[in-house]
C-alpha cells in the first residue's frame, strides 16, 4: 500500500495573511509505505479514505467552514444591528439552509483551533497504526500552530471559535472567547502527544488548560457536586461541556497527580451522574429549553465518564457509564449502520454524528468488544454516503437526494479524520494480535 504521508527532507513553514504557520511535511512522491498488517479489503477502503481526505486538507491549507460561522457573514452581518434574534436568525439560517450560502455572504474558509485538536489526535493514531513518521510531523505542527493560537488574558491555555456565537436562548460569545468544549478537547489532544513521547511541554500545556478550568471557569455548587461553566463569562450549565471539563481534568491528574483537577473532575461528574434520566439518557442541560436528546452529545458524555473512571480508579460511576452506553448504542442507530441525529428522528443526518460514534465506539472497544462491528458499520456508510469523489466529507444529508456538501472543517473533515484513524489503528492492532 502506498503511504499518502511520504516525509520530505524535513518539512518547511508557509506563512499566511492572518500571521499563522503550518508546516507542510508532505510531498506526494509516490514513495511505498508496507504498512503493518495483513490484507484487508476494508481496512485498505478505510486507508484510502483517509488518505483522500488528507490530500483534499493539503490542497485546501486545513481551512474550511463551520456550522456556526454565519455571523462572520461580511455583508449580512453588520445588520444584525448587535440584536439577539437577528443574530440567531441569521446564524441559524445559514446553518440550516441545505446549500452553502457563505461564498453569496461574504464568509470565508478557516482554520479552526478545535479542528486542529482532532487533526492533532488523528495525526498521531495514524502514526502510531503506520510508523511513518511524516503523520507525527503533521501532528507536532498541527499543536504547535495551537500553541501559538490561544486565546489570550486567561490563567491557562485555551481555546474558542474564530467566529461570534449566539447560543440558543441565552449567551453571546464573541470571537476568540475560550469555551471549555473546545478546551478540553484540545487539552486532550496534548495529552495524546505526551503519551506518545512527543516533548515533555505538551502535558505542560494539558495541565495549563487545567489551570484556566479551575481558575477562570464559573463553578456552580449543588450538594456535594457541581456543574462547570461552558464559557468564562456567562452562567451557562450544559452536561457536555461539565463532563468534556472532568474527563481532561481527571486524565491530566493522572500524569501529574495535582490533587485539585482530581476534586474538582469527582464534582463535575456527580453533578451529571445525578441528572441521569430514568432511562439512562441524559438532557443537553437541565434548563427546560436545553431539554432534547442527541447523539453526538451524548457520546462526549459517555466518553468522558471513562476518562474519568480509568483515569482515577473511581468505580463508582460505572453503572452510569455503563447503562448510558448501552441506551446510546440502542438508541442512536439504525440496522444499517446510519446514526440517528436524536432519540427520537433519524434526519438531520449530521457528518458529526458519525465521525463521533465511531470515536466513541472504538474509545469503549476495551468493554464491548461487539463495538468494533457497529463501528466499521457506521463507517462504511460514512464513507459511501457522506465522502465526496475530492476526499472531503459533506455536512448533511437529508434525504436520499437532498445533501448539503458544505465542507465544514472540525466538524466533519478534522473529527472524521480523528475517528476513522482511530478505527484503522484499532484494527491494525487486531490483525496483529491475530
Amino acid at each position: 500500500m502506498s503511504s499518502c504521508a511520504t516525509t520530505t527532507s524535513g518539512g518547511f513553514r508557509t506563512d499566511y495573511d492572518d500571521g499563522s504557520r503550518m508546516v507542510t511535511t508532505t510531498a506526494y512522491t509516490g514513495k511505498k509505505l508496507r504498512v503493518r498488517g495483513g490484507s484487508n479489503a476494508f481496512r485498505d477502503q478505510l486507508y484510502q479514505s483517509i488518505c483522500r481526505l488528507s490530500d483534499w486538507l493539503e490542497k485546501n491549507d486545513y481551512r474550511g467552514y463551520d456550522p456556526f460561522d454565519g455571523l462572520n457573514a461580511k455583508f449580512l452581518g453588520p445588520l444584525t444591528f448587535n440584536n439577539k434574534f437577528l443574530r440567531t436568525a441569521l446564524q441559524q439560517g445559514v446553518r440550516r439552509f441545505p446549500m452553502n450560502l457563505r461564498p453569496v455572504l461574504g464568509i470565508a474558509r478557516n482554520r479552526s483551533t478545535k479542528g486542529m485538536g482532532f487533526l492533532a489526535r488523528g495525526f498521531l493514531r495514524l502514526h502510531e497504526a503506520t510508523g511513518d513518521a511524516a503523520w507525527r510531523d503533521k501532528a507536532e505542527s498541527a499543536l504547535q500552530w495551537l500553541v501559538e493560537n490561544q486565546s489570550e488574558g486567561y490563567s491557562g491555555a485555551c481555546w474558542g471559535n474564530h467566529f461570534d456565537y449566539q447560543a440558543r436562548g441565552d449567551f453571546y460569545l464573541p470571537k476568540g472567547v475560550p469555551t471549555v468544549v473546545w478546551t478540553a478537547l484540545i487539552g486532550h489532544a496534548f495529552l495524546d502527544g505526551h503519551a506518545r513521547n512527543l516533548h515533555d511541554r505538551f502535558l505542560r500545556v494539558a495541565a495549563s488548560a487545567c489551570e484556566h478550568i479551575l481558575r477562570d471557569m464559573k463553578t456552580f455548587a449543588e450538594g456535594d457536586s457541581a456543574c462547570i461553566s461552558y464559557t468564562p463569562i456567562h452562567p451557562s450549565q450544559v452536561h457536555n461541556a461539565n463532563t468534556l471539563a472532568a474527563g481532561l481534568l481527571a486524565r491530566t491528574y493522572s500524569y501529574t497527580g495535582n490533587k485539585s483537577y482530581r476534586i474538582l473532575a469527582e464534582k463535575a461528574i456527580r453533578y451529571t451522574a445525578y441528572y441521569q434520566r430514568p432511562d439512562a439518557s441524559w438532557y443537553y442541560g437541565e434548563a427546560p429549553y436545553r431539554h432534547w436528546i442527541d447523539n453526538f452529545h451524548t457520546a462526549y458524555v459517555l466518553d468522558s465518564f471513562k476518562h474519568y473512571t480509568d483515569s482515577t480508579g473511581d468505580g463508582r460511576f460505572e453503572q452510569n457509564l455503563m447503562s448510558g452506553y448501552e441506551y446510546w448504542k440502542n438508541t442512536f442507530f439504525l440496522a444499517d449502520g446510519t446514526p440517528k441525529y436524536y432519540n427520537h428522528k433519524t434526519m438531520p443526518i449530521d457528518i458529526q454524528c458519525c465521525s463521533q460514534a465511531i470515536d466513541t465506539l472504538v474509545f469503549f472497544s476495551n468493554r464491548d468488544p461487539d463495538g468494533l462491528g457497529l463501528a466499521t458499520k457506521i463507517a462504511k456508510w460514512t464513507i459511501e454516503q457522506m465522502q465526496d469523489r475530492t476526499g472531503y466529507f459533506y455536512y448533511r444529508r437529508y434525504s436520499r437526494w437532498m445533501v448539503n456538501r458544505t465542507p465544514t472543517l472540525h466538524w466533519g473533515q478534522a473529527t472524521m479524520l480523528c475517528a476513522l484513524a482511530g478505527l484503522y489503528q484499532l484494527l491494525q492492532a487486531e490483525e496483529s494480535l491475530s
